[in-house]
């Protein structure tokens, strides 16, 4: 079909497809009605509730920093800023919806814990927002959320197994979910839109819970990791949770997944690019897995969910990162 230049070539009869992060691409030029409504019915028109995978990391390590960097998930390259916490800290915990993301507690710059909750909106890059406050000052925790609630836990010095929660999208004070099976901090975290599950934790843990998320009430054994680590690691999508990394008898680059909808063992994935990966980072969006190798390093590595294998280099964050928070907007929490 062809289509005739406007008048005074104010608008291009040449089509541009949107591309990139869908609040910000263009479609410009002459485009059919049919034409616009497919891509509006494949949800790749640029639309500010469409946006694309996108993943927060809070970069820094072993020292209390503010910075965020941002990547979109589905490609590759380095990290670009996205804006500041509203306090200097590190070692705390990340969960997120598709709109919101969380960050819970962490050690200021005099090694002190703190209860404060920032948030940040995926659709514009800036500066986070004091949420509320964990009902005890943490660090070294873990997060999961589906679309409505985030649940934090572990990470009291490791005396507390506690879980709370919050209401994405109300800011306030979190409220009590109920208890780990086992106390530990240090600990992975993935979801479904139903079930979050922790994994790993120190010392040395292999323990694998999960949750209810819509509910309260204690963990549930699900089951066991490949190997027993401290591991900050986890990420998702809707069927797949994979656990990064971790501690034991020393660093390793050790990557487990298993079926969140069943119970059971978790098996071998493959591993990391870095051999002593400990306290990464990781976020998901419904095909891909990206992860920071920890230990100040600034690697990000990615991997498929759907298959079994080795990273592959993703690029690198601003600075090194370790056992800080991450979150994205397109994790199997709440993915359709």
């Amino acid at each position: 079909m062809s289509y005739r230049q406007m008048k005074g070539n104010i608008i291009s009869a040449t089509k541009v497809e949107p591309d990139g992060k869908f609040i910000t691409s263009a479609a410009s030029g002459v485009w059919s009605l049919q034409e616009q409504y497919d891509y509006v019915r494949g949800d790749n028109w640029p639309n500010a509730a469409n946006l694309a995978a996108t993943g927060i990391f809070h970069a820094g390590y072993g020292a209390a920093t503010n910075v965020l960097d941002q990547l979109l998930i589905a490609s590759a390259g380095n990290t670009t800023d996205w804006g500041d916490l509203t306090l200097s800290r590190y070692d705390e915990a990340g969960a997120s919806n598709s709109i919101r993301g969380l960050f819970a507690g962490g050690e200021n710059a005099g090694a002190a814990k703190v209860n404060t909750v920032d948030f940040i909106v995926f659709a514009t890059a800036g500066n986070a927002t004091d949420f509320g406050d964990l009902g005890t000052a943490a660090y070294a925790n873990s997060g999961v959320s589906n679309s409505t609630r985030a649940v934090f836990t572990g990470g009291v010095d490791g005396s507390d197994n506690r879980m709370e929660y919050f209401t994405i999208a109300s800011a306030g004070n979190a409220t009590d979910f109920g208890d780990q099976s086992v106390t530990r901090y240090t600990l992975g975290g993935c979801q479904s839109s139903t079930r979050g599950v922790f994994g790993g934790g120190q010392s040395t843990s292999d323990v694998i819970d999960y949750i209810t998320t819509a509910s309260t009430g204690n963990a549930t054994d699900f089951g066991n990791l490949t190997a027993g680590r401290s591991s900050r690691g986890g990420a998702s999508n809707t069927t797949r949770g994979m656990f990064f990394g971790g501690e034991s008898a020393g660093d390793n680059n050790i990557v487990d997944y298993i079926t969140i909808a069943s119970t059971g063992n978790a098996t071998d994935f493959g591993n990391l690019t870095q051999a002593n990966a400990l306290h990464c980072m990781s976020v998901a969006s419904s095909t891909r897995a990206v992860s920071t190798n920890g230990n100040n390093k600034t690697d990000i590595d990615f991997f498929t969910i759907a298959t079994t294998g080795n990273a592959t280099d993703f690029g690198d964050l601003s600075s090194g990162s370790g056992a800080n928070g991450a979150v994205s907007n397109a994790h199997g929490g709440v993915a359709a």
